[in-house]
C-alpha cells in the first residue's frame, strides 16, 4: 500500500457504477476513504453485493446533491464531462479526478498504454499474451478484462491497459512507460463534440509517456499526435525498411515485419506474415505493434509457434464459417466507419457487406466510397439504414437491399454472394438499436451462419 497516497478520512464520490466504477469504489474504500457511489441508471446485483460487503453507500436512478458531499469526485470510465452533477461540482470547487489519475499512484509496474480508433483490443490482448508467454507476470485490463483499479497495490512485471478516449480525456497525472496508438479515425463524435476533440483525447496518451519512454504509432498520425522529442518514437511504415530511420516496417516484398532503432541499431525481425493467423492487413499492423513491445524491452525473440498460437478476441474480422466456397467473416466490433472501411480494404476478393445499426453521428460518405470500390453488394439493417442507403445512392452505388433483421440480412447476403466471395458483417454502427452489445450481435450472426452451413450441407 502506498501510505503517502492513503485516502484515510477523505470523502470520495464515485460517479458511475459500472465495471470501472465499482473497482474505483472498492479501491478508495480499501485505502480508508468514506465512499459514496452515484449512478444514473440501475446498479447491477453483483455491484450491490460488493457495496454491501464493503459498507459503500450508493444511489441509483440519478445523481443527486448527495453526490456533492465529498472532498473529491472520481469519474469512472465513459462518464462525460457534460454530466450536470460535474458542472455543479465545479461551481462548488470540488476536485474532479479521472479514473487513470486516481489509480496511478497505486500502480507499481511498467505500464503499457494502448489506444486507437480501431484494433486497440486486439493489440492490447496480443501484448499481454506475448509477454505472458515470455514468462512475465502481466495484468491486462483497462477497457477489456480487469478494470484499471484492479492493478492497484499489486506487483506485476507489466500492466497492459486498453484505454478509451473517454478515459484519456480526464488524464492529467497518469503516466505510462510505453504508449501504443494503433490508428486515428473518426469515432465517438457524439461524446467528444468534434473529431478534433476526439483526437486530442487520444493524443493525451502521448502526453502521459514518462520522459525516456517510447511511443508506437502510425507514421501518418505523427503530426496529429504531437509526438514529444523527449521520448523514443517508433512510427509504423509499410514498405522496404530504411536502416537509418527508426521505426516498425511491414514489407510486403519479403512478407515480414521489422523493428529498427535507427542508424542500423537494434534491427530485428518481428515475424513472417505467414505466422499471423488473423485475417486482414490491419491485423498485421496490430501484430507488428504488439511484437515490438518484447523487442523494445529486450526480452528476446518471441518463438514462431507462440506468435502463431495467438487467438484474437471474438468478433474482430473472425472467420465464422464457409459453405459452397462462400466465406463468412464476423466483424461485429466494426462499430464505426473507419473500422468497416479497414475491414473491407484489408480482406481480399469480392465481398458482400452487411451494414447498419445505431449511429454515432458520423459522415457515411467515406463508407459509401469504400463500399462502391470494394464490394459487389450491400445489405443494410437497423436504425441507420435509410441514412446509409442515401449515402450509397449519392456515391452511385445501388446494389444494396434494405432488410428488417439479422436473419434476413445474412440470408440475403448469402443469396447475393457467388463462389469465392466473402459475406462480411462489419456494420459501421453500434448494436444498441437491436442488441445489448456488439458481442451479442456477432454471436447471432454466427448462429445464423451455422444454420446456413447445416442447411446447405445436406
Amino acid at each position: 500500500m502506498n501510505e503517502e497516497s492513503s485516502l484515510k478520512g477523505r470523502k470520495i464520490t464515485v460517479v458511475g457504477a459500472g465495471v470501472s466504477g465499482r473497482a474505483l469504489a472498492e479501491l478508495a474504500t480499501d485505502m480508508g476513504a468514506e465512499v459514496f457511489v452515484s449512478e444514473k441508471k440501475e446498479i447491477a446485483p453483483d455491484a450491490l453485493k460488493l457495496f454491501a460487503e464493503k459498507n459503500i453507500a450508493w444511489e441509483a436512478g440519478g445523481n443527486t446533491a448527495r453526490a456533492l458531499d465529498a472532498d473529491e469526485i472520481v469519474v469512472s470510465s465513459g462518464v462525460s464531462p457534460e454530466v450536470p452533477i460535474l458542472a455543479e461540482a465545479r461551481e462548488k470547487g470540488i476536485k474532479i479526478t479521472g479514473e487513470l489519475d486516481f489509480v496511478h499512484p497505486y500502480l507499481d509496474s511498467i505500464v503499457i498504454g494502448v489506444t486507437g480508433s480501431n484494433g486497440k483490443t486486439t493489440t492490447t490482448s496480443m501484448i499481454g499474451y506475448y509477454l505472458e508467454r515470455m514468462g512475465c507476470s502481466v495484468m491486462t485490463g483497462g477497457n477489456i478484462g480487469n478494470a484499471v483499479a484492479k492493478a492497484a497495490n499489486k506487483v506485476f512485471d507489466f500492466i497492459v491497459l486498453e484505454l478509451s478516449s473517454f478515459q484519456l480525456y480526464w488524464a492529467k497525472d497518469f503516466m505510462c512507460d510505453i504508449a501504443v496508438v494503433t490508428n486515428l479515425a473518426p469515432d465517438h463524435i457524439d461524446w467528444h463534440g468534434s473529431y478534433e476533440n476526439y483526437v486530442a483525447a487520444k493524443a493525451n496518451l502521448i502526453s502521459c509517456v514518462a520522459p525516456g519512454g517510447a511511443a508506437i504509432y502510425q507514421k501518418r498520425d505523427e503530426e496529429a499526435l504531437k509526438i514529444r522529442e523527449d521520448i523514443n518514437k517508433f512510427p509504423l511504415f509499410w514498405g522496404e525498411e530504411d536502416p537509418h530511420v527508426k521505426g516498425i516496417y511491414l514489407d510486403e516484398g519479403v512478407r515480414a515485419a521489422w523493428i529498427n532503432g535507427g542508424g542500423c541499431r537494434m534491427k530485428k525481425k518481428l515475424f513472417l506474415f505467414e505466422n499471423i493467423k488473423l485475417l486482414g492487413k490491419h491485423n498485421l499492423e496490430n501484430a507488428a505493434m504488439a511484437l515490438s513491445i518484447p523487442a523494445l524491452l529486450n526480452l528476446g525473440d518471441v518463438p514462431e509457434d507462440v506468435i502463431s498460437s495467438y487467438v484474437p478476441p471474438a468478433h474482430r474480422c473472425a472467420f465464422a464459417g464457409k459453405v459452397k466456397d462462400i466465406t463468412f467473416v464476423d466483424d461485429s466490433k466494426g462499430t464505426n466507419v473507419a473500422a468497416s472501411v479497414t475491414a473491407m480494404t484489408s480482406l481480399s476478393g469480392r465481398k458482400v457487406i452487411i451494414l447498419g445499426g445505431q449511429g454515432k453521428g458520423e459522415d457515411y460518405a467515406p463508407l459509401a466510397e469504400a463500399v462502391r470500390e470494394n464490394t459487389s453488394a450491400a445489405v443494410i439493417l437497423g436504425s441507420e439504414k435509410e441514412k446509409i442507403a442515401a449515402a450509397l445512392t449519392a456515391a452511385g452505388f445501388t446494389a444494396f437491399k434494405l432488410v428488417s433483421d439479422m436473419p434476413e440480412a445474412v440470408n440475403t447476403a448469402y443469396s447475393l454472394a457467388e463462389a469465392g466471395d466473402t459475406v462480411l458483417l462489419s456494420p459501421a454502427c453500434t448494436s444498441w438499436d437491436m442488441y445489448k452489445s456488439y458481442k451479442v450481435r456477432g454471436e447471432h450472426f454466427c448462429e445464423i451462419v451455422k444454420e446456413i452451413i447445416e442447411r446447405e450441407s445436406k
